[in-house]
């Protein structure tokens, strides 16, 4: 089995480029040691390996089947389940005195990493365990947190996030699941939802629901949107499960990936209301459900960069140990054939795998810890200025890592020819899995409407360009990153120029202003992703001055070549997207419906 993720380059980017070990600093983690952080990464990495990837391609083979009365899962899933609460990681990051761990995020999303690489099928039922009970911890009261929060931190209870509903997919402000209130303070909820991964399955006692609805009589639009918990099984004051909440499972869903994963059909209210309690402030429910959206969305983003992770690897593997062919020069057909890597082609389509993997993960490790500086950051100034990045940046963390994943796992089976589009190769299924990634939690037009149309109006958008300016300057008295800085400051300038012309044209019509916000989106994440590279690259170069060993100096050179790369083919693809931008090119918006 090839490698899951390469523990060399997780290392280089948690204290070689973001410097995690400055987090022991700060008094939350005084505590703990960076040998602590080693040893979860480590506890992942194994369990992952041995839990997880061991039924990767058996669950894509055996996907959940519903008999009429519970769903079925072939049993590995449990045990990875039981492995994976067992070792800590759903209560990793919440304070000690509540029971967790109180590790760093960016430490918690790096393991999370191990997970996601190894079958993200499996990672999908804890991943969305933890984001449901954040949101509880942050918007539940007292009594719901005593009676449901600490069954989700040991794993006796999983959690789900159930917004779309039939014919509305991601119009939420369209949704009709509505709440009625009862005499005893909780609220009857009636209506529909799907696509709900993790939705139902017998992994757990109980299953939490985070559910949009409105409020009877409540304004129209997201701002009527209420949040609710809404639990498979009702819970007694003690925290055990009693009877049955009103919550159906309508059917399962069969998707191209993540095919362990339930995705399911659910039907609330079918015999007199489902008992849900409400979370947060009435019609605060959209703004409430950002935090576990834009949470999903960088871990989409993650997983999206561990699986072209794990295909990059594989083909990798596959291209050292595959012979086939001579190189064009040699004109002997009698020679012994070279092993595929040694062709140009390959080497070619190899560095843009190592290119899309290794950023993306730099991308949403960095995501990672600026959430951490928001919330732990010594002053006031540097949490409100990470915080601010962070949500600039989400839709580019959720977006690129997606797409280019899928242009990485794509490579990957090139990379292994024929072989690679059958069953018997990993590729195969890692590319359907990477599929889902551009629609989960949310389309590129989605985040690039959000971007363009309401993110660069914000403070984060002027703070892409200081924090990158710092970079841009350490990078200009470095012999060799000093030729990357000068691409990166023209295309910040390009940007800036593009965006300001967008901007008026949003003014003059927004519906022509924003036609074309996805290819702003792959503009400005090219820009982004040049940034990440010359961060690792002046690490690179740092570490080449300080390494003494053939393996350490080989791993900093294809890092710094990988920034080449970035620099040399991906960026300059801006160009002719800033001229059809900048221009207001009219093609795709004035097609019409009847030409098609």
């Amino acid at each position: 089995m090839a490698a899951l993720l390469n523990e060399r380059d997780i290392a280089f980017q948690l204290y070689e480029v973001l410097n995690t070990a400055a987090l022991l600093d700060r008094e939350r983690y005084s505590d703990q040691t960076r040998e602590d952080f080693d040893a979860v990464l480590a506890t992942a990495q194994a369990i992952a390996t041995e839990k997880f990837a061991d039924h990767n391609a058996r669950g894509d083979a055996n996907e959940p089947q519903f008999d009429g009365r519970q769903v079925r899962l072939i049993p590995e899933v449990k045990a990875a389940w039981d492995a994976f609460a067992e070792a800590g990681f759903l209560a990793a990051a919440p304070d000690v005195e509540e029971g967790g761990l109180q590790l760093p995020e960016i430490v918690l999303r790096a393991a999370m990493a191990w997970f996601s690489a190894a079958n993200i099928s499996s990672a999908g039922y804890p991943f969305l365990t933890i984001g449901a009970a954040n949101l509880l911890r942050t918007f539940g009261d007292e009594a719901l947190k005593q009676r449901f929060l600490a069954p989700m931190m040991a794993g006796r209870f999983s959690g789900t996030m159930a917004l779309t509903e039939p014919g509305q997919g991601s119009a939420l402000a369209d949704i009709r699941t509505r709440a009625v209130p009862a005499e005893d303070g909780s609220f009857r909820i009636f209506g529909n939802k799907m696509f709900i991964s993790a939705g139902d399955h017998e992994l757990t006692e109980n299953i939490v629901h985070m559910v949009l609805a409105r409020i009877e009589g409540a304004p129209p639009g997201v701002k009527g949107i209420s949040l609710f918990l809404v639990p498979k099984f009702l819970v007694d004051e003690l925290g055990q499960c009693c009877a049955r909440n009103d919550v159906v499972l309508g059917g399962l869903l069969h998707k191209m990936g993540y095919r362990g994963t339930t995705s399911t059909v659910l039907n609330f209210g079918e015999q007199g209301g489902a008992t849900g309690y409400l979370l947060g402030k009435p019609h605060h429910g959209m703004q409430h459900m950002f935090q576990m959206m834009n949470e999903a969305r960088i871990g989409v983003g993650l997983g999206a960069a561990c699986i072209a992770y794990r295909g990059y690897l594989a083909a990798l593997e596959y291209a050292r140990e595959r012979p086939q062919g001579r190189l064009p020069g040699n004109r002997d057909p009698l020679s012994p054939q070279v092993r595929i890597i040694e062709h140009a082609d390959v080497r070619r389509m190899l560095l843009a795998q190592k290119c899309y993997a290794e950023g993306a993960l730099c991308l949403c490790l960095f995501g990672s810890a600026l959430f951490e500086d928001s919330r732990t950051a010594a002053t006031g100034t540097s949490r409100a200025r990470a915080h601010a990045l962070l949500e600039l940046l989400t839709p580019v963390i959720k977006s690129w890592p997606s797409r280019y994943g899928c242009a990485a796992n794509e490579l990957a089976i090139q990379v292994h020819g024929g072989a690679g589009y059958t069953r018997e190769y990993l590729v195969e299924q890692l590319y359907r899995d990477q599929r889902l990634n551009p629609i989960h939690e949310g389309t590129e037009a989605i985040h690039g409407i959000d971007l363009l149309g309401r993110k660069t109006g914000q403070p984060g958008y002027s703070l892409l360009f200081d924090f990158a300016g710092v970079d841009i300057e350490r990078a200009s008295g470095l012999l060799e990153c000093r030729a990357f800085a000068e691409p990166l400051r023209r295309a910040l300038d390009l940007l800036d120029a593009v965006t300001g012309s967008l901007r008026d044209q949003i003014a003059a019509d927004p519906d022509r202003g924003l036609a074309n916000a996805t290819v702003y989106l792959d503009l400005f994440g090219r820009v982004v992703m040049a940034w990440i590279w010359l961060k690792q690259a002046i690490s690179a170069e740092e570490g080449l001055g300080r390494s003494v060993t053939a393996g350490e100096q080989a791993f900093y050179r294809g890092k710094l070549q990988a920034a080449r790369y970035f620099c040399e083919w991906e960026l300059p693809q801006m160009d002719a997207q800033a001229h059809l931008l900048g221009g207001a090119n009219p093609v795709p918006f004035a097609m019409q419906d009847d030409w098609f």
